[in-house]
């Protein structure tokens, strides 16, 4: 896809994760509207998929670290064809397949149960570690909050990951800068990120988030690294696209009101309508 498509693509995911996250009177709208271009870009370009046979043995793999940005996960598995688009609006609702964490059992196209923050790089790290010793050919990619990255265990999985040497393994990191107590800087700073990750042995990327074609070179360099794990460090927007969620705090985990609801979907429909314009 070129760029344009992918940022159309990106803008009906954002329009699904605010319907999904209103529909549920629950969830995380700020951290999945930041990650959504990403995700875009994984599905749509990067990663090895077939969505009519979500458990094909040489597909890429996917771990959503941050597993409260569900709903972005879902959103653009829809889009990509793995289950009707209308389903979000079952999201966090009893005998629904969309939970508000994902749930391998029960979802198609979710490679890891996850939420538990801090777990994501460590069940990537094995996967890429079997495909080593498989020699399976595909790639393992995992998204991490930046607020997460105070948890320790993603550090002793960045040490295996670099001392293995699991080219085959990509970690990103959603550097929005806030997470749900505030400013990631006052509540436990983790910066320098990209110069922690060199430390434990990773190739380190820093990117604007939004941005397709930065977001296509880095994973082209990644690709092209050989001997060391890529590190991508995104830095994005918190709540992107939607006006009054943007750069909020409050909107880490929150859901919208039926009034909030129709400003951000007014916000998305322009954003829609300036894109088919170009």
């Amino acid at each position: 896809m070129n760029n344009l498509d992918l940022a159309k693509t990106a803008n009906e995911v954002r329009k699904g994760i605010i319907t999904a996250v209103h529909s549920a009177k629950a969830g995380h709208p700020g951290g999945s509207l930041s990650c959504a271009d990403l995700m875009t870009y994984l599905y749509f370009e990067e990663m090895n998929i077939d969505p009519s046979d979500p458990q094909k043995e040489d597909r890429d793999r996917f771990v959503l670290s941050k597993g409260h940005c569900a709903p972005a996960l879902y959103s653009t598995l829809a889009q990509r064809g793995y289950f009707p688009v209308e389903e979000l609006c079952t999201l966090r609702k009893l005998g629904s397949h969309l939970q508000g964490h994902p749930c391998m059992q029960h979802t198609p196209g979710v490679d890891m149960s996850s939420g538990s923050l801090g777990q994501g790089v460590s069940v990537a790290t094995g996967m890429a570690l079997s495909a080593k010793l498989s020699n399976d050919p595909y790639r393992v990619y995992t998204l991490l909050g930046d607020g997460e990255l105070a948890e320790g265990q993603v550090w002793e999985a960045a040490m295996f990951a670099g001392h293995k040497k699991l080219d085959n393994l990509v970690v990103i990191v959603d550097n929005n800068g806030l997470q749900i107590d505030g400013k990631i800087e006052d509540v436990c700073n983790p910066y320098p990120i990209d110069r922690k990750f060199e430390a434990f042995n990773f190739h380190v990327v820093n990117i604007d988030a939004h941005d397709f074609d930065q977001i296509r070179a880095a994973f082209k360099e990644a690709r092209e690294t050989k001997g060391m794990p890529t590190a991508i460090i995104m830095k994005s927007i918190k709540g992107k696209g939607v006006s009054f969620m943007e750069n909020q705090a409050g909107w880490h985990g929150k859901a919208p009101n039926d009034e909030q609801y129709e400003i951000a979907m007014e916000d998305l429909r322009k954003a829609g309508e300036a894109l088919c314009q170009k």
